[in-house]
C-alpha cells in the first residue's frame, strides 16, 4: 500500500481530473454529431480512457525523472518520492517504459491513426521538462499536451478530425497554460536563480498575472467556438458562463494572496473541468429529449 501511495503521490494522480473530463466531452460530441451507437463504440471509449491514464502516468513520471536534479534543490519539491528515495530511479524508469508500451498497444487496438499518433503524443508529452530549460513556451507545450486529448478523443471514435475538437484542444491548451503560469509564480525566484525558463522568471509577477488572464480569455473564446460548432444549447452556454466566473475567481484569489496559489490551482480548475462536463452532458440529454 505504501508503494502504491508513493506512486500516486509521484504522478499526482488526482490531477487527472484536469484533462480527463475534456477527453470525455470530445468523445460525447463525436457520438452526438456523427450519430454513433454506444453499443458499437463502447470498447474504443474505454480504451481511450485507459490510454489517457497511461499517457499521463508516463508524462508525469518522465517529468519527475528528468527534473530530479532540479527538484532536489527546490524547497517546495525536495520531498517528492522521486527525490527522497521512496521511488527508486530504476523503478521509475520501468514505470515510464511500462506506461509508454501499454499506451502504444492500446492505441494500436483502437485504430491505425491512433497507433501512429501515439508516438507523436509520447514525444509531445515528454518535451515539457526539456522546454523549461530553454524556453518559457513550456507552459504552451504543457497546454498542448492536455489539449491534444480532445483531438485524440474524436480520432478514437471517428478516425477523423473536425473543427470542434480543434477548438476544444486550443481552449484546453490556453486554459492549462494560464493556470500553469499562475502555479509557476511559486518558483519565480528559484527559476531565476537556476536559469530555468518560465513566464514568471522571464517577465515577472505583474506581467505573468496579465498573461495568464489573456490566456484564460483566449480559452474562454475557444470554448465558445466549440459550443457553437457542436450546436450546444442553453445548458452548454450556462456551463461556460459558470466556468468564466470560476476563472475570474481564480485570478482574484491569486492577485489578492499568492500564498493561496495551490488552492486556486487545484480546487478551482478541477471544478472548471467537472462543471463543463456536467453541463455539456445535461445539454446533450436535454437536446435529445
Amino acid at each position: 500500500m505504501n508503494k502504491i501511495k508513493n506512486i500516486l503521490e509521484l504522478i499526482v494522480f488526482k490531477h487527472s481530473i484536469f484533462a480527463l473530463p475534456f477527453l470525455l466531452i470530445s468523445m460525447i460530441a463525436a457520438i452526438n454529431i456523427n450519430g454513433l451507437d454506444y453499443g458499437d463504440i463502447w470498447l474504443n471509449f474505454i480504451l481511450a480512457i485507459f490510454c489517457a491514464v497511461c499517457a499521463r502516468n508516463y508524462a508525469m513520471a518522465l517529468n519527475r525523472l528528468l527534473d530530479a536534479d532540479i527538484d532536489i534543490l527546490n524547497e517546495r519539491t525536495k520531498n517528492r518520492p522521486s527525490v527522497d528515495g521512496r521511488v527508486g530511479r530504476g523503478n521509475l524508469v520501468l514505470f515510464i517504459i511500462a506506461n509508454a508500451v501499454i499506451f502504444v498497444l492500446l492505441a494500436y487496438f483502437i485504430n491505425t491513426t491512433c497507433f501512429y499518433l501515439s508516438f507523436f503524443a509520447l514525444a509531445l508529452l515528454g518535451s515539457y521538462s526539456l522546454f523549461k530549460r530553454f524556453s518559457y513556451l513550456a507552459h504552451i507545450i504543457l497546454g498542448l499536451s492536455l489539449g491534444f486529448a480532445c483531438v485524440a478523443g474524436e480520432i478514437v471514435l471517428t478516425n477523423s478530425i473536425s473543427a470542434y475538437s480543434i477548438a476544444l484542444c486550443f481552449a484546453v491548451c490556453f486554459w492549462t497554460a494560464g493556470f500553469d503560469c499562475l502555479y509557476a509564480l511559486q518558483d519565480l525566484e528559484f527559476d531565476k536563480a537556476n536559469n530555468l525558463f518560465s513566464i514568471p522568471s522571464c517577465f515577472g509577477k505583474t506581467a505573468t498575472l496579465f498573461i495568464a488572464a489573456i490566456f484564460h480569455l483566449i480559452a474562454f473564446l475557444f470554448w465558445f467556438v466549440f459550443l457553437v460548432s457542436v450546436n450546444a444549447g442553453f445548458y452548454g452556454f450556462l456551463g461556460l458562463i459558470i466556468v468564466g466566473i470560476l476563472l475570474i475567481i481564480e485570478h482574484f484569489i491569486v492577485r489578492k494572496n499568492t500564498e493561496k496559489i495551490k488552492r486556486a490551482f487545484f480546487d478551482i480548475n478541477a471544478i472548471v473541468s467537472i462543471v463543463f462536463l456536467i453541463f455539456y452532458i445535461i445539454d446533450t440529454l436535454n437536446y435529445k429529449g
